[in-house]
C-alpha cells in the first residue's frame, strides 16, 4: 500500500489547527500550528511562542519536535503546518534542517503544492550522517 494513502491529512490538519490557536503570537500576529504523524502512530504538536527579542521566538516545528521528544521520541513521517486561517505553510529553512533530523525514510510533507517527501522539500541536505568521525 502506497504510504501516502496511509496518512490520515485531515487528522494531521486538524492537530494543526488546534496547536494554531494556542499560539503566542503578540508581536507578529502570527499564530503558526504543525502537526506531525510518528512511525508509531502518534500525532503530536506544536506552536509558534514569541518572545519580545525577536530572535528567540519558537517556531512551531521547535515546539513539535519538543513535544516529539517528551513523548517518547521517536521519527516523522508525515507533517502539516498551518497559519492563523488555515492555510498550509511551509517550513522556514531553519525548520526543515530540524525535521530532516527527525525524519522517518520518506516522510512526507503537505505543501501548497501536493505532498512532497522530505528530500525532496530539502534537497542534498546536511544531517547527522555527515558528522560520522573520520580516521
Amino acid at each position: 500500500m502506497d504510504q501516502a494513502q496511509t496518512v490520515d491529512w485531515a487528522a494531521l490538519e486538524a492537530a494543526a489547527v488546534a496547536a494554531m490557536k494556542n499560539a503566542y503570537a503578540p508581536y507578529s500576529k502570527f499564530p503558526v500550528g504543525a502537526a506531525a504523524l510518528t512511525r508509531d502512530g502518534r500525532i503530536v504538536s506544536g506552536c509558534n511562542v514569541e518572545n519580545a527579542s525577536y530572535g528567540l521566538t519558537l517556531c512551531a516545528e521547535c515546539v513539535l519536535v519538543g513535544n516529539l521528544q517528551m513523548t517518547g521520541g521517536g521519527l516523522l513521517r508525515a507533517f502539516y503546518c498551518v497559519d492563523g486561517a488555515g492555510n498550509i505553510l511551509m517550513p522556514c529553512g531553519r525548520c526543515r534542517q530540524l525535521l530532516y533530523e527527525f525524519r522517518a525514510p520518506d516522510m512526507q510533507v503537505r505543501t501548497t503544492q501536493g505532498i512532497k517527501t522530505m528530500d525532496q522539500v530539502l534537497p542534498d541536505a546536511f544531517g547527522p550522517e555527515h558528522l560520522k568521525e573520520t580516521r
